[in-house]
């Protein structure tokens, strides 16, 4: 969220490219054997008739061992093995690792930043010139081979629906097609809100559902905390209070999710708009809402802006019972603070210092904290 929030106020040129099967341009360290059994044994024989030789029969089925030369998807390490290729490649290119996100490098370019920020194999490139943008796809191509490459002002990325818009400084984010595979055939209406006033009230008497439906709901509930952190942060209090529920949900957490697809139904249009007033000053808002859980426990809810939207947000369930509103408020800035604080560093790394002054405004009434150092 925030190398897109600075993509969009500095109106860098923005690609976004997929190495194609990025694990297997990794070499496999350890001894390692894969068993084909069956029609896999066919299918790899056709690939390369010089397996034939090598097939053998166990309990009356074709077997094939293969020695893995290459870091195959289904390996424990193959992740680390290709994460270790393509960030060495960035590093000879010039670019340096920020320590506060492992997956995001930069590097000055004609006096300008360019960052590469990547999951796996997805790639986000960025900087102000255009043909630094070209010539960095170029040199990675060189390296594992033509990749899958988006230019311009609209990216589909990791379920993002990327919109930059220069006129405004802005990015706008939408998971649109992401939220409809959740809400498919299940006909149901529009709700105004995320969840009803009983959100946190939990009903003893109300039936266990079923094994299978209990799988959809977990499924349903992890799909949509995703989409929570990436482009729809006003329902993570509804879904936080979900997501406690998954490993035993009743009737009534049922319900509550289909309210809250409802909502989505009715907004799926409405997306998240990011932007910067000063890349050097942020806000915070923490807050707490006092023993609202069954077991008594508060909840904690926080977010994070330089000017235009949330970039960073957590709605949270304490993990510690406070014995009042005030207490509970404690926990919460305590909670939160780590990720200001992480925002702070990883901003820092990236070239962007910010302000050290901190507001704190509370029933009307404000003190401003001088920190130095």
């Amino acid at each position: 969220m925030i190398s897109l929030m600075i993509d969009a106020t500095e109106r860098r040129d923005v690609a976004t490219a997929e190495v194609e099967g990025a694990y297997l341009h990794a070499d496999m360290k350890d001894f390692a054997l894969m068993k084909l059994v069956g029609k896999a044994v066919d299918i790899m024989c056709q690939v390369n008739p010089r397996y034939e030789k090598f097939v053998v029969i166990e309990n009356g089925k074709k077997v094939l061992y293969l020695q893995l030369l290459k870091a195959l998807y289904g390996c424990v390490q193959s992740a680390l093995l290709w994460y270790d290729l393509f960030t060495n490649n960035l590093v000879r290119m010039g670019f340096k690792l920020n320590p506060y996100d492992l997956c995001v490098a930069s590097s000055q370019i004609k006096g300008k930043q360019c960052t590469v920020a990547w999951y796996v194999n997805n790639n986000k490139i960025s900087h102000v010139d255009d043909t630094v943008v070209t010539n960095i796809i170029e040199k990675i191509e060189a390296k594992f081979g033509k990749m899958t490459v988006t230019r311009g002002k609209h990216h589909v990325f990791l379920g993002m629906d990327i919109t930059l818009n220069n006129n405004d400084g802005t990015v706008t984010i939408l998971m649109k097609e992401y939220l409809k595979e959740a809400i498919a055939d299940s006909g149901m209406d529009v709700a105004p809100t995320p969840a009803k006033k009983d959100l946190f009230t939990v009903d003893d008497g109300s039936d266990q559902i079923d094994k299978r439906q209990g799988e959809i709901f977990h499924s349903i509930v992890a799909k949509l905390l995703y989409v929570s952190k990436r482009a729809r942060t006003n329902a993570q209090l509804a879904i936080a209070f979900l997501c406690t529920r998954v490993s035993c949900s009743t009737e009534q957490e049922w319900k509550k999710l289909i309210r809250l697809l409802q909502y989505f139904n009715g907004t799926l249009d409405m997306p998240l708009i990011l932007g910067a007033d000063s890349l050097a000053k942020s806000k915070l808002w923490v807050d707490a809402a006092y023993a609202v859980h069954d077991d008594m426990k508060s909840h904690t809810g926080g977010a994070t802006s330089l000017g235009r939207g949330a970039i960073m947000c957590k709605s949270t369930k304490q993990k510690l019972n406070a014995k009042s509103s005030t207490e509970a408020e404690v926990v919460g800035s305590s909670d939160y603070l780590p990720n200001a604080i992480w925002a702070r560093m990883f901003l820092a790394k990236q070239g962007y210092e910010l302000s050290k002054n901190i507001f704190y405004q509370d029933n009307q009434s404000a003190i401003q904290l001088e920190k130095n150092g």
